[in-house]
């Protein structure tokens, strides 16, 4: 599969040519993923760099484990941000890049200035059918909890303020967020894959495939909306009179960003719907709060069946299926906001595995089994890990577990007016495993959308992450431990930011049990004992009246 970037080098007379995983949507989770195609790398995030004579796959630590299993027999597997294209190749090479799958600020941060990069308009083939077409819809406002109109005037302020004429949004989920819409273009997210300009006058012009937009056309008609194919982008800006522009540097691509310098000025390059939409109102944290009680009944249904089961009869598969069959229960249940992780003992430590036919393993009893999984409900996105066991653990398992428990409970009770950033909060909760010299490759909490993205920006609590806290926030608290070729560890809830009187709290989405066989009490401190306590009366609290008699008495049993 190589040989097709082979020839494109050679042809071009290029020295390298490099490769994302994105299409020209900058999504997360495209359908047409390249490096899974060209590589054999199945994750989420990273880059391929392809030399006449060398292959270069880079990663960050969160794949680094996967990718040398699936790649490292080809590639060279580079850790981010340990290794940059700049400290493998030389300099003032040519390298050849498609400009519609990049953007400026990538290619920035991969090469600076110094190389001689090639922007190719050649579409590389892949064996992906097309995907099929699936219409947009809208969502009433009493569901999402304010208006387009309302959104679209709060960002007109914001247009005005910063002088901006018009605005390009790249980005489908911010799209979405802003006039109240959703699709399916991705798979596991309810986002439309479309582009918009927004003028000052409140005008919108729509790039999309045009079979996708007739359930929407009524809901935007509150606005002078003009319906374009998704390619038309050029024939627009032509017809627009001159003024100053506003893009989305994360998505807005090299080639797109061209078009629009030739004939205006970009000032800002930070779509401010990202700030907007991180900060969710009333009617969305209920609705997340509902999909959460919802996806924690068949949690811990789950876990209930994994721990009363016997084991040897299991598979990574065989767990996926049931935890999806209990999650279709709920008749608000749509799909799966990712693929599950079912990784058990060594692959575990493979930090976002995903089971197939060739890795799939039988469960043994001395295995830990962390199953990392999410849903989305009408109209809230889930995300929950657990790690449980099968038989007595070695002590020092149960402390390596706990210390990333007492990891959890401390980002759980953190002091956000104290702490303020999500970096200071990731410190905090690698303190207890820091102490014996452990730690994880992985960032401990994102943000996540409702009913958007379970992956959403700005806010996050890793160790570059200076955006500040603030009222309405949703995140993840994920501290993890991984032992290669052994087993892994992570305990995930979701969490939303509260004010009680002036002060900021996390409070728990999440409501499914944690695993108490695998916790060394010893080592908890009087706070810690009695947020465990609390914990789990809420998860009963929350979740028992779904239960029968049998999973109420095992649940009770854990407070």
């Amino acid at each position: 599969m190589s040989k097709e970037i082979n020839n494109l080098i050679l042809t071009n007379n290029l020295d390298a040519y490099i490769l994302p995983k994105n299409d020209n949507y900058f999504t997360e989770y495209s359908k047409i993923n390249y490096l899974k195609y060209f590589t054999n790398f199945s994750g989420s995030a990273g880059f391929a760099i392809f030399l006449r004579n060398k292959k270069y796959l880079f990663v960050d630590g969160r794949y680094v484990i996967q990718a040398k299993k699936e790649s490292g027999d080809k590639f060279e597997i580079c850790e981010i941000p340990y290794t940059w294209p700049k400290d493998i190749l030389k300099k003032k090479i040519k390298i050849g890049f498609d400009p519609k799958l990049f953007t400026n600020e990538t290619l920035h941060k991969y090469f600076r200035d110094e190389y001689n990069l090639v922007p190719l308009n050649i579409k590389l083939k892949t064996k992906n059918k097309s995907p099929r077409i699936y219409p947009f819809f809208s969502l009433n406002s009493n569901v999402v909890g304010k208006s387009l109109i309302q959104k679209v005037n709060q960002l007109k302020k914001i247009m005005e303020k910063k002088k901006i004429d018009y605005i390009y949004i790249s980005a489908g989920e911010n799209i979405c967020w802003l006039l109240n819409i959703r699709g399916k273009d991705l798979p596991n997210s309810p986002v439309a894959n479309c582009k918009i300009i927004l003028t000052k006058q409140k005008k919108i012009y729509f790039f999309s495939n045009r079979n996708k937009v007739k359930y929407i056309k009524p809901s935007l008609k509150k606005l002078k909306t003009f319906f374009l194919d998704e390619n038309n982008l050029l024939k627009c800006l032509v017809k627009l009179k001159k003024g100053n522009f506003c893009i989305d540097k994360k998505t807005c691509s090299f080639f797109e960003e061209g078009l629009l310098n030739y004939k205006f000025k970009i000032i800002k390059r930070e779509d401010p719907i990202y700030s907007l939409k991180s900060l969710k109102n009333k009617k969305e944290i209920q609705n997340m709060v509902n999909a959460h009680i919802e996806d924690g009944v068949a949690l811990t249904k789950f876990l209930f069946w994994i721990k009363n089961h016997k084991i040897t009869d299991l598979t990574e598969i065989k767990i996926e299926k049931k935890l999806e069959n209990l999650r279709k229960k709920s008749k608000n249940y749509l799909y799966p906001s990712f693929d599950t992780i079912a990784g058990s003992g060594p692959n575990g430590a493979i930090i976002h595995y995903r089971a197939n036919k060739n890795t799939n393993r039988k469960l043994k009893i001395g295995d830990l089994l962390l199953v990392d999984s999410g849903g989305q409900y009408k109209w809230g996105t889930t995300d929950v890990t657990r790690t449980v066991c099968f038989s007595n653990v070695s002590k020092k398992t149960k402390d390596i577990f706990t210390r990333v428990l007492k990891g959890h409970i401390s980002v759980a009770l953190s002091n956000i007016n104290k702490e303020k950033y999500g970096h200071n909060i990731d410190k905090i909760a690698r303190k207890s495993l820091n102490s014996v010299g452990l730690d994880y490759r992985h960032g401990t909490g994102h943000g996540v959308g409702a009913f958007l993205n379970v992956h959403e920006g700005p806010q996050g609590i890793s160790k570059n992450n200076h955006v500040k806290l603030r009222e309405g926030m949703i995140l993840s608290n994920e501290p993890g431990f991984y032992k290669e070729n052994y087993f892994g560890i992570r305990i995930e809830n979701l969490v939303y930011i509260k004010k009680v009187k002036s002060q900021l709290i996390f409070e728990n989405l999440t409501m499914v049990p944690i695993d108490t066989d695998l916790i060394n009490f010893k080592m908890l401190n009087r706070i810690e004992k009695k947020y465990l306590f609390k914990y789990h009366f809420d998860v009963y609290n929350n979740i028992s009246p779904y239960l029968n008699n049998q999973e109420k008495n095992w649940l009770a049993r854990l407070i």
